[in-house]
């Protein structure tokens, strides 16, 4: 009987310690639980520190930030945003520019905690295969609720968004966000591994286009050193942008350029051969 495989990142741990195999994914965890407490501090303590939610929020009385994906479902729909939603407009998009559309995805979206869970225990229990759609459908489904907005004069996909709809709900009551983020984490855990982020959600699609010549990276400044352990696949929710920057795929330079990567630093924790690292898109390209 041949030894059961051993789950990715056990070779990190043996070579750095637990706490560095897991410093990106710790961070992340902290980012998204602690922009939830900041939004949940005003309505569950009375601690204002943040008014508002994930798509207009206003903070210590004085900073607006909007989701630029909101608002281009206004304009389509004929709305015309405040001078103020503007304002934190361009300061969320210049945000994302700088650190890549898709951190919001794996940094600040409350649905990665549910897919994320999803996806952990898909892989505990052994599940594989599924269903398969590709990666493109999600831009078609964008296009959807742009052309939504435009039919029906309102910004109709923010009522059965289920980033919105659980952002609202966590500090509203959740009613029937339950059910829409139940059919995600289902979708997650038994149809399609990252079915939902990988494949379908809008949200995260925009923001690809909004990072797409983000500054920050992940680069791979140690290239020569994988022991092709493929641990950075096992725990990538966009695999298919590692390859390139990781194999030299037609001379492709040494990090990782591809607009859907979402910067979550897991394949940083989980490689034992410090192979990635984040850093600035431009810079050497040594291998």
């Amino acid at each position: 009987m041949s030894p059961a495989p051993l789950r990715p990142g056990t070779e990190a741990i043996a070579a750095k310690g637990w706490l560095a195999a897991h410093k990106w994914l710790m961070l992340r965890r902290l980012s998204q639980f602690g922009i939830l407490l900041l939004f949940l501090a005003g309505p569950w303590f009375g601690l204002w520190i943040v008014k508002g939610n994930l798509n207009y929020s206003y903070t210590l009385n004085f900073l607006p930030l909007a989701d630029p994906y909101l608002l281009l479902q206004s304009l389509v729909a004929g709305q015309t945003p405040e001078q103020l939603g503007l304002i934190g407009v361009s300061i969320v998009v210049l945000f994302y520019l700088l650190v890549g559309g898709r951190s919001y995805c794996s940094w600040v979206c409350p649905v990665n905690l549910v897919t994320d869970t999803a996806n952990w225990l898909r892989a505990r229990m052994g599940l594989k295969g599924g269903a398969h759609l590709t990666r493109a459908t999600r831009y078609w489904l964008l296009a959807m609720t742009l052309i939504a907005a435009a039919l029906t004069g309102t910004i109709a996909w923010e009522m059965v968004n289920p980033v919105s709809m659980l952002h609202r709900g966590l500090i509203f009551g959740m009613g029937m966000a339950w059910a829409v983020i139940l059919a995600v984490f289902l979708f997650d855990l038994f149809v399609m591994r990252h079915g939902w982020c990988g494949h379908l959600c809008p949200v995260g699609a925009f923001y690809s286009l909004l990072g797409k010549l983000a500054l920050l990276r992940v680069r791979l400044p140690r290239r020569d050193a994988c022991n092709d352990c493929m641990d950075c696949f096992a725990v990538c929710p966009e695999q298919q942008v590692i390859r390139p920057a990781l194999k030299a795929v037609d001379g492709a330079p040494p990090v990782i350029l591809a607009a859907n990567c979402t910067n979550c630093g897991r394949c940083i924790d989980v490689c034992s051969k410090d192979v990635f690292a984040f850093g600035s898109r431009f810079g050497g390209s040594g291998q």
